[in-house]
């Protein structure tokens, strides 16, 4: 490992003065992948071009290969074959494989670090289910003693590292998985033997599989950091065995899930920070002191040092103030998701416009530094089947969040001029954020702040307990129902707000509803004839004042303002 650390030195990877507990820039790998000597004691090679890296990857003799710049992966989505005995480092900064990915296939005795893997994502695929689409950024069928050390793993097609087919002794530390759906699996097998070690590694902005662990004698995870993931954290299968400890879980719904009785979720220290949903434990695990010696720091801390630390040496980014998205390989980004990711590290406003088609994904803009405006043409449409009704295959229903195409969760985010689509449509639950000229194909969830929906398009229902003000919408009601179904706290004066509206639809006369429930005012709106005449049902604060149109009316049942009284329930007030 000497060679190593002098290699690593000549390309700058030096631990820094100051660093946790856990090394950062380690010679040796901790935990299960301890003794990994990669291509040690061969020669040194160095890799500019993809022949050359394929070359020596595959070559028979122990080597270690210093890969240097860009390699751009042809054909697409290819999986480049590592054979034994080999560390493949990226030199200084920089180094990375676009368009395809790794592949130990019954192969031992492998180290891979400072390297960046992306872009194999195939726009329109949002869940890596097309046939030419396996494109994983590392996978590992059957290999052993493995250290994954220092990469940065973002937007491919499916997973972002996959471990499968009995492999075992496997290291992951400082890794950073990245704007994708899938993030890490471990399994495909009936067998128990997979032992994995996983520290420091930073997952954010996925989707699901953030280390979905099937069938592994014993898997150690500690230290790690998990940020913004929309479906599902960490999951124990079948007869794994899983211990949790020290790590964080921020912006994560559904952190720690134990699918099957027969596995163990052992958890400690672990920090959990604005999560949803289940934080299991269950079963018996295993010690990871007794295969090994660690040093472990507190969450907090943890996180901390994984935010600075991992990933690989990496030159400076500015992110650009627009960015692209495009189906047809024109854009910056092929997704939603991978374009919110970039906005990361920004530090002002930042457009992202989406160009025509139909994207089909999990859309979640979260908490960030920056605000973000999406926008879009006639043409584009966001759209993803998940129903708030519909059960998790791990338990339990989706609900309004979990279902929901489109959520906006940060504060101060503008959509604009395109369609979402979804049982639940669109969600929000930051402050002050705002959809303009937006079709909202579905339901709409407002659960936080206040939302300002201007000149949209609503064909659903409109629910939640925070502040919407519907100003210039069209609101269409094809069937028999209720508009708007809020659940406004008593102690809170405004809910829902319809101004200047217009309700139409091919409901049958006299069968929809306006609200059921909380605090809903409509006024100055064109009311059609679908609109019942007594509108109102349940319980709740409910108004009108000075609509128009054959769905009006007058009597016990339609609560009017005064003009006195409507001067405290404008669009300004509501969003004041």
């Amino acid at each position: 490992m000497k060679l190593l650390a002098l290699i690593l030195a000549a390309s700058g990877l030096v631990a820094p003065a100051h660093h946790p507990a856990a090394e950062v820039w380690a010679d040796q790998a901790v935990g299960f992948a301890a003794g990994t000597t990669g291509g040690s004691g061969g020669a040194v090679v160095r890799a500019t071009t993809l022949a050359e890296l394929r070359a020596y990857a595959a070559a028979a003799e122990p080597l270690t290969i210093r890969v240097a710049g860009s390699i751009l992966v042809d054909p697409f989505g290819d999986m480049i074959r590592v054979g034994s005995d080999k560390t493949i480092t990226g030199e200084g900064a920089g180094a990375e494989l676009v368009g395809g990915g790794l592949f130990l296939d019954g192969t031992h005795n492998v180290i891979i670090r400072n390297l960046t893997i992306r872009d194999s994502y195939i726009p329109g695929d949002f869940d890596g289910k097309t046939a030419d689409n396996d494109n994983d950024g590392i996978r590992l069928d059957t290999a052993d003693h493995v250290w994954i050390d220092h990469t940065l793993i973002e937007r491919v097609g499916d997973g972002g590292i996959d471990i499968r087919k009995d492999s075992d002794h496997i290291t992951l530390s400082w890794n950073i998985i990245s704007d994708i759906n899938k993030a890490l699996g471990v399994g495909w097998t009936a067998n128990v033997v997979t032992r994995l070690t996983a520290h420091h590694n930073w997952i954010r902005n996925t989707v699901q599989r953030n280390w979905s662990l099937d069938n592994t004698l014993a898997a150690h995870l500690y230290d790690n950091y998990l940020s913004d993931v929309a479906q599902y954290g960490t999951m124990a299968r079948n007869y794994a065995r899983v211990v949790v400890e020290d790590s964080t879980f921020e912006h994560v719904n559904d952190p720690l899930v134990v699918l099957s009785p027969t596995a163990g979720l052992v958890q400690r220290g672990n920090r959990f920070s604005a999560t949803s949903g289940r934080t299991d434990s269950g079963g018996a695990a295993f010690d990871p002191a007794s295969y090994y010696p660690y040093a472990s720091e507190p969450a907090d801390v943890a996180a901390r040092n994984t935010r600075q630390f991992a990933g690989p040496h990496r030159r400076a980014a500015v992110t650009p103030r627009r960015i692209t998205v495009a189906l047809d390989g024109s854009g910056d980004y092929g997704s939603l998701l991978a374009a919110l990711g970039a906005v990361r590290d920004a530090t002002g406003p930042v457009t992202i416009a989406v160009g025509p088609g139909v994207f089909r994904e999990i859309v979640r803009v979260w908490p960030a530094r920056v605000p973000v405006t999406v926008t879009g043409t006639a043409e584009t449409v966001l759209t993803y089947d998940l129903s708030p009704d519909g059960t998790k295959f791990y338990g339990g229903t989706w609900g309004a969040g979990g279902a929901a195409t489109l959520g906006l969760l940060g504060d101060g985010n503008t959509v604009r001029g395109l369609t979402v689509a979804g049982s639940v449509a669109v969600r929000t639950a930051g402050d002050r954020a705002v959809l303009d000229r937006v079709r909202i194909d579905g339901g709409y969830q407002a659960d936080g702040g206040r939302t300002h929906l201007r000149d949209c398009t609503l064909a659903g229902r409109a629910a939640g307990a925070a502040v919407a003000v519907l100003d210039r919408c069209t609101v269409l009601t094809d069937t028999p129902g209720t508009i708007a179904a809020p659940t406004t706290p008593a102690r809170e004066r405004y809910g829902f707000l319809f101004s200047r509206c217009v309700f139409d639809g091919a409901a049958p006369a006299g069968t929809v509803h306006l609200g059921e429930s909380g605090q809903i005012v409509v006024r100055d709106s064109v009311l059609g004839a679908q609109i019942a005449a007594a509108p109102w049902t349940g319980s709740g604060r409910f108004a009108e004042y000075r609509n128009r149109g054959p769905g009006v009316g007058t009597g016990p049942d339609r609560p009017q303002l005064t003009a006195a009284r409507a001067t405290a329930f404008t669009v300004a007030a509501y969003l004041r």
